[in-house]
């Protein structure tokens, strides 16, 4: 046996406990790493070898390799195996590095310890971001702000950042945006937390929200105390059908582009949603997360230009610019103004200097510049996705390409769970469609993944290209 393990990887005395298998052994995996006796670089027995050796099922192993590559603990290559990340922390790391550990690993190692390739959606190219343009915006921006702009500020935002977004998002959203009644947020996740606790004062006790999306959206929403009930989803978008029956008060949508599915909504199901919010006295929260990147023709408008008393429109920097910036902005019907401006608080807590330079950077021409040239850059990468998989994965289908960050790649059934497996063993942050699945939702379950082309820079896209064609059945 010893001879046998030699070649395989070492011998490994783990003891498996928790709820269940699979739990507990990536319990016992991460504890033999974080106490120093999987040093890192330690070659593993193969998922076939561990299996043997424990009296468990070989696929049980393999996801809690899967698991812990994913979480970079592990890293997997063909050809040299499953070892313990070089970057692990240990018991020789002293103290120090003990004091750091979590359940699920240490902040300083989950930094280190990113997928080769990043598939997962919801980042730019963070490499492409226009650092020269945006320090000269800001130093003109700086020099032109007056000496009460470095206070505390006005609630909703500066004006200068208002007065330039309402004029951008009329003239390339078709928002009807009135100065006075935009939010300026610290993010999407920050302007549906005031959402959320201005909707509950006012009586909603229901959201009604997409089958498929951000868990974390769901979780901000369910933290301000509302309940979510998912839509049905079919070919022609989001089916608002079902409204009246869920109770909802609000509902949440991507009308522009589905996430993540990829789909504009239908334009006859846009017109029965304000409809309905016109009959029942119900809000539509409008998330226009990407609508400016859109490929194979003019972008859709915003929802929002239907019905502005119904509507309530939020944008964000993060696909656009950066997430870093925590820029975002909600343009409010004006029975609503009031009331989130006063859940804000009385102060603005975004920078101010940011929200110059955004300023600037709008009124200037440099962000439609910085937008036309990375629709370029995304088009590009996302032709280049669609011909590789017509010549190394003819069996599996992209949609939701017409515009957007990221592309839902239709799997043969049965097949999402192994291949994000393989993703992971070939260093690919990559995730199934089921993870966007709303727990309620009862709309037909497919086989696919959701591959984000924005994130890789552009020198290491082939790369993340090839390593995702292998992963595939």
């Amino acid at each position: 046996m010893a001879e046998h393990w030699a070649t395989l990887g070492v011998d490994l005395h783990l003891e498996p406990t928790g709820p269940g298998l699979r739990r507990g052994l990536t319990d016992a995996l991460r504890e033999g790493v974080r106490t120093g006796r999987l040093a890192p670089g330690t070659r593993l027995p193969s998922s076939r070898t561990l299996a043997a050796d424990l009296g468990i099922a070989r696929n049980t192993v393999a996801d809690a390799y899967a698991d812990l590559v994913a979480e970079g603990w592990l890293t997997a290559r063909q050809g040299s195996g499953t070892r313990v990340a070089m970057g692990a922390p240990s018991a020789l790391s002293g103290q120090r590095s003990r004091r750091a550990a979590s359940p699920t690993g240490p902040a300083r190692f989950r930094d280190r310890s990113r997928p080769h390739y990043d598939l997962r959606p919801g980042t730019p190219d963070l490499a492409s971001f226009p650092r020269t343009e945006w320090l000269k915006a800001a130093r003109r921006a700086l020099a032109a702000a007056p000496n009460d702009a470095l206070g505390y500020g006005d609630p909703r935002g500066r004006p200068e950042l208002r007065t330039a977004l309402a004029g951008y998002l009329s003239r390339a959203r078709g928002v009807r945006a009135d100065p006075q009644r935009l939010l300026i947020c610290g993010g999407f996740a920050h302007a549906l937390t005031i959402l959320g606790a201005v909707l509950r004062d006012r009586g909603v006790h229901t959201v009604a929200v997409e089958s498929y999306g951000l868990d974390r959206h769901r979780d901000v929403l369910t933290a301000a105390g509302l309940r979510t009930v998912p839509l049905p989803f079919d070919e022609r978008g989001t089916d608002p059908g079902r409204l009246t029956d869920t109770g909802a008060g609000a509902v949440l949508l991507t009308p522009a582009h589905q996430f993540p599915m990829g789909e504009p909504l239908h334009p006859d199901r846009r017109a029965a949603v304000v409809d309905w919010a016109r009959r029942t006295g119900g809000l539509v929260l409008e998330d226009d997360y990407d609508g400016e990147f859109r490929y194979d023709r003019q972008p859709v408008g915003a929802l929002q230009g239907l019905d502005p008393d119904r509507v309530v429109y939020l944008g964000t920097a993060s696909k656009s610019l950066a997430p870093g910036l925590r820029l975002a902005w909600a343009v409010l019907p004006p029975g609503l103004a009031d009331d989130l401006t006063a859940a804000r608080g009385g102060l603005d807590t975004c920078g101010v200097l940011d929200q110059l330079t955004l300023a600037e950077f709008l009124t200037s021409g440099a962000y439609d510049r910085h937008v036309r040239s990375s629709r370029l850059r995304y088009r590009r990468r996302r032709d280049a996705l669609v011909a590789a998989l017509a010549e190394r994965a003819p069996e599996v289908r992209a949609t939701g390409i017409a515009a957007g960050l990221h592309a839902v790649l239709r799997l043969p059934p049965g097949t999402e769970r192994s291949v994000v497996r393989s993703a992971a063993w070939q260093g690919l942050g990559l995730y199934g469609l089921s993870f966007f699945r709303h727990p309620d939702a009862v709309t037909e379950r497919l086989d696919a993944v959701v591959v984000g082309y924005g994130t890789p820079p552009d020198h290491a896209w082939a790369g993340a290209l090839d390593a995702l064609c292998r992963a595939l059945p």
